[in-house]
């Protein structure tokens, strides 16, 4: 039976009486801001949230969060949360994680934790740097960027988080910007409501290390014609004017504007983030400016079995024809014999 809340919450009541440490500017602000407002409106008894994190700038985030929570160590996040929710099912339980911690030494938890469904949300903060080790190219960095660890330019092509998530079989994939809290509050309402992981990308500025990084589509003055707001069920229209959107040419996606060539609003694609093939998904999640706008909103939402709500299922299952019932049961199977 499902439990009443007395008192509606607020985001006051989410905020810890601990001082926020990340720099003036920075995009986590807003991302923090954008979680306790949607924790708020969810109908979850606050006891029930935790907020397990690894290594990074992003990972200081359970000390902000007046919940339970768990700061563990660098790239282990997933599993640790997989474990969270798997020996307590009824918690929501939320994964704090940055572009390094789960992508680099993280990335086999990162990976599998997905592709096993467990009920997780994993907000991955992207600022495509290591920001707390003071710098160094990460997995999703631009190619050619020049950090200290790169002083000539990375040769490495950069990791895409959405095509990696759907390839590990993902069911739920969405992606925001730090700036836009009211955008960022909706997503991670719905993706605490989808059951199984949920990965939201957060494109998160550092205004120390890569300052200015998403301003090619964050910038107020071309954020409208660069980026597409997906919305499930509804045409593919972006554009300062609403007059552009997404066609589907043979098997690729082209951007189209209304009026060229007869174009109009019904000639458009409608998304179908429920589509359970995710062929035009993993499209929308790889699209890049300048070719293309860059895909925000919820990309991916289906429904699949998960990982702990399976184990809780074997568990019931095995119990009903189990010999041992109790620890003395266990002691005294097998060959067992008294010391005088």
């Amino acid at each position: 039976m499902a439990e009443v809340l007395v008192n509606k919450y607020t985001l006051k009541d989410f905020k810890s009486d601990q001082e926020v440490r990340w720099c003036p500017g920075c995009g986590d602000h807003a991302v923090l801001n954008s979680v306790q407002r949607a924790l708020a409106e969810l109908d979850i008894p606050k006891e029930k949230f935790a907020f397990i994190s690894g290594i990074g700038c992003s990972s200081r985030f359970p000390y902000y969060m007046d919940t339970y929570g768990f700061h563990g160590i660098h790239g282990r996040a997933s599993a640790i949360a997989s474990g969270v929710k798997t020996a307590n099912p009824e918690l929501s339980v939320w994964q704090i994680t940055g572009d390094g911690d789960a992508l680099a030494i993280g990335g086999n938890h990162f990976i599998h934790a997905i592709r096993r469904n467990v009920d997780i949300n994993i907000i991955l903060f992207n600022n495509e740097i290591y920001g707390l080790t003071k710098g160094q190219y990460s997995p999703t960095s631009t190619k050619g960027l020049v950090t200290k660890t790169s002083p000539f330019g990375t040769v490495e092509e950069p990791f895409s988080v959405g095509e990696l998530v759907i390839g590990a079989k993902g069911k739920f994939f969405a992606r925001t910007i730090d700036t836009n809290v009211a955008l960022s509050t909706q997503i991670y309402i719905e993706a605490a409501k989808h059951k199984g992981t949920s990965v939201i990308e957060v494109l998160q500025n550092c205004v120390i290390f890569n300052d200015g990084i998403h301003d090619t589509i964050s910038d107020k003055e071309v954020r409208d014609d660069r980026s597409l707001i997906l919305k499930h069920g509804q045409p593919m229209i972006f554009g300062k004017e609403n007059d552009k959107g997404l066609i589907l040419d043979g098997l690729k996606l082209k951007v189209v504007k209304f009026g060229e060539n007869g174009i109009t609003e019904k000639n458009l694609l409608v998304h179908d983030a429920l589509e359970a093939n995710p062929g035009i998904q993993y499209m929308l999640a790889n699209m890049r400016y300048p070719e293309y706008p860059v895909a925000l909103g919820v990309i991916r939402s289906v429904h699949g079995p998960t990982y702990d709500r399976s184990v809780e299922e074997q568990i019931g299952e095995i119990q009903k024809t189990a010999k041992i019932k109790s620890m003395d049961d266990l002691l005294m199977s097998g060959s067992v014999w008294e010391v005088e």
